[in-house]
């Protein structure tokens, strides 16, 4: 079997995986939470590609943005919205929103909103800005397993099934993403390193 391919994070390899996004390709990617697994969001063959290395099918996929101005393209902010990542983004801490635009069937899995948010790590935004501005930002693993935080982990679960590696070694956080659904009154649909406390705090400042 053919070992998956490491490289180490430095541009001119962010530039190789950014290639390989934009041909339809998977690539494994550091980020501040866990390691992710991604591709364009907007191709439906490696969206599918993805849910069949996880083996999921059941959870819409989130995205990541190079900025909060990407973000806006793509998602419908309320004033809710707007000031919690005006104080929290860059970061991990992931917003359900409506989207502006049509996803693959299994980004949203039919419904009218998206998971999404701006990484707080140089790596994953270079890779986003590269790959037009999104890329998909599900965690390196198979579905219910740990989440990866460091390559290896990673490598272990997925690699043979990707096309390349991005190694930025351990994960500064080794904890996945709060998810906060902001679509109506704000809702934690999983914890993670932003706490609904601190989210409140800044809703009342």
């Amino acid at each position: 079997m053919q070992r998956p391919r490491i490289l180490k994070a430095t541009e001119e390899a962010i530039v190789e995986a950014a290639g390989i996004i934009g041909g339809g390709g998977l690539v494994i990617y550091p980020t501040e939470t866990v390691y992710g697994l991604g591709c364009d969001p907007f191709n439906s063959s490696a969206v599918d590609r993805i849910i069949m290395v996880k083996g999921r099918e059941d959870k819409p996929l989130p995205i990541i943005a190079s900025s909060t101005e990407k973000a806006h393209r793509v998602a419908q902010f309320n004033p809710q919205a707007e000031k919690i990542v005006s104080e929290l983004w860059p970061g991990p801490l992931t917003l359900i929103l409506k989207a502006r635009v049509a996803f693959p069937q299994g980004i949203t899995l039919g419904l009218d909103t998206i998971g999404i948010r701006v990484p707080d790590h140089q790596v994953a935004l270079r890779l986003a800005e590269l790959s037009g501005g999104y890329l998909v930002s599900t965690s390196a693993n198979k579905s219910g397993a740990p989440s990866p935080r460091k390559v290896e982990e990673a490598v272990a679960q997925i690699g043979q099934e990707v096309d390349l590696i991005l190694d930025a070694g351990r994960s500064p956080l080794g904890h996945s993403s709060t998810i906060l659904d902001v679509t109506a009154k704000p809702k934690i649909l999983r914890e993670g390193p932003i706490s609904l406390k601190l989210i409140l705090e800044v809703l009342k400042s």
